[in-house]
Parts: C-alpha cells; sequence; structure tokens
C-alpha cells in the first residue's frame, strides 16, 4: 500500500484490540517520526504500552484500547507543523497495517505535557491495531472549499479531492482552498485548531496534487 492508497483508506478509529505493535514496525514508525523532527524541527515522540494518554471517562465512553501514541509536540507556534507532520505519521502507519486516531482536545494534557520534555504538546495521534477499520467521515463538496480562477487543472482537483479526505477538529472541514495558475494558498478558521488543521489540510492536498504542480503562497 502506498500512501495515497493509504490517504483513501484511513478512517478514525478510537477502538483497538490488545494486540502490541511489533517491534520491526515500532522501529520504522521510530524512523519516521526522527525524520520528521529533524525537518521540522518538532520534538514529536511515539510512547507504546501506555494507556494513560485518553482520560479514563473517555475510555469508558468514546474509546477502547488506546495503548500506544504519538505526542504531536514541538515549540510554541509549530501547530501547522505539527499537523503536517501527524498527517504523514498517520498515512504512514496505515501502509504498515495499522490504524489512528487524531485527538485534538480529549487527552491527557497534563501527563503528555510531562512526556513532551518542555516541548508543547497540540494533540496525540492514537496507533494500533483498530477494532474496526473505522467509516468515512461525512465530508463537504469539492466546490464548497474551493476555488479556482479559469479552468481548474486535473492536479488542483485531486488535491481538493486529497483535503476533504484529511481529518480536520470536530469534522468541521473549515477552511477554503484558491488557486490561480500554479499558485494555491490556504486558509483555515477552526479556532485553537486553526494551525493544526491548516497543516493536516495542506499535507493531504500536496499529496493528491503532486508537490512539482504548484507553489503554495
Amino acid at each position: 500500500m502506498d500512501m495515497k492508497q493509504a490517504m483513501r483508506e484511513r478512517h478514525t478509529v478510537r477502538k483497538y484490540t490488545d494486540k502490541a505493535i511489533p517491534k520491526d514496525i515500532v522501529s520504522l514508525l521510530n524512523e519516521r517520526v526522527r525524520w520528521n523532527n529533524e525537518h521540522y524541527g518538532l520534538s514529536i515522540k511515539l510512547i507504546t504500552n501506555n494507556n494513560t494518554a485518553i482520560p479514563r471517562v473517555i475510555q469508558l465512553i468514546l474509546a477502547k484500547g488506546v495503548n500506544n501514541f504519538f505526542i504531536m509536540a514541538g515549540p510554541k507556534g509549530a501547530d501547522e507543523f505539527c499537523g503536517y507532520c501527524g498527517a504523514d505519521l498517520m498515512l504512514y502507519a496505515q501502509t504498515l497495517g495499522l490504524n489512528t486516531w487524531w485527538v485534538g482536545g480529549t487527552f491527557n494534557r497534563k501527563g503528555v505535557q510531562k512526556k513532551s520534555e518542555g516541548a508543547t504538546p497540540v494533540g496525540i495521534i492514537a496507533v494500533g491495531f483498530g477494532q474496526t477499520q473505522g467509516v468515512p467521515h461525512k465530508s463537504k463538496k469539492a466546490s464548497d472549499v474551493s476555488a479556482y480562477e479559469g479552468d481548474a487543472p486535473d492536479w488542483f482537483k485531486n488535491g481538493v479531492d486529497a483535503a476533504l479526505l484529511a481529518p480536520t477538529a470536530l469534522a468541521k472541514q473549515a477552511f477554503s482552498i484558491r488557486g490561480k495558475g500554479n499558485k494555491v494558498s490556504i486558509s483555515c478558521d477552526n479556532g485553537i485548531f486553526t494551525g493544526v488543521d491548516t497543516g493536516l489540510v495542506k499535507y493531504h492536498f500536496e499529496l493528491g496534487a503532486g508537490k512539482d504542480n504548484f507553489e503554495w503562497k
């Protein structure tokens, strides 16, 4: 499975089995974490065999079996990079046969902050073997979130379609993508989650459109 296929098949999964992630896959995930940290100046960490990331009351109501997670953290103001790299890690995990859940609000902030060693956590990503593969989220239409000056090329359409597959806080998809020539801009208005959502959507748009076909402005 490549990253594009993973993008189409990845859905939010909140309930996981007790099956441990094999050591060789943990090693691959940690290699991906190191790459993202080095290239984007972040402090992402993978925590395994630890069930403290999600408060117990949330586990009783919404989630189950979250025993492995990425801490998405970096310097203050790095929310967009955390979202961007989080998208990369979620899709990469999907290619390895794992499931994921971006958690932006209902995680154990105090406990996660201690594990972040001075960095600022903006969320976590639960990762593991899901009890199910999840289901597609409700989605807006491409025309609701995008506009292109003139006839939109295929790469732009493909990018918007990919962006609509990105997870966003509260599933609001509160973003707008505009294109002219090979220039593309994105704006997002989702309160405290704006930065993270922008990063998540940007990564998906790039994967769908192809980085060589356009420039961000």
